[in-house]
C-alpha cells in the first residue's frame, strides 16, 4: 500500500491522503499545519488555489472519473 493515496473525486477536487508535501514552482513548501488528507482545486475558481474551497458546487463542475490505463509513454530520443 503507497504511503500517499489520491482520489479523483468526480464533479469536484483531488483528495490527497498521507504523507506528501506541496511545492510552489519555485519549490517552496506550503504550510499544511500538519494536516495528512487536503483537496486540491481542479475546477479553477478556488479563491484558495490550489486548494479547494467547495466552488465546484456552486460553478456546476462537471468531470465525471472512471480508472482507466494510461498508453504506454513513447521512449524518449
Amino acid at each position: 500500500m503507497p504511503s500517499t493515496k489520491i482520489t479523483v473525486n468526480s464533479n469536484g477536487p483531488l483528495r490527497v491522503e498521507g504523507e506528501f508535501e506541496i511545492l510552489d514552482p519555485q519549490g517552496a513548501a506550503f504550510g499544511l499545519a500538519g494536516r495528512t488528507v487536503i483537496s486540491l482545486c481542479r475546477c479553477g475558481h478556488s479563491a484558495n488555489k490550489p486548494f479547494c474551497d467547495g466552488s465546484h458546487k456552486g460553478v456546476g463542475f462537471q468531470d465525471q472519473q472512471v480508472a482507466r490505463e494510461l498508453p504506454v509513454p513513447k521512449p524518449k530520443p
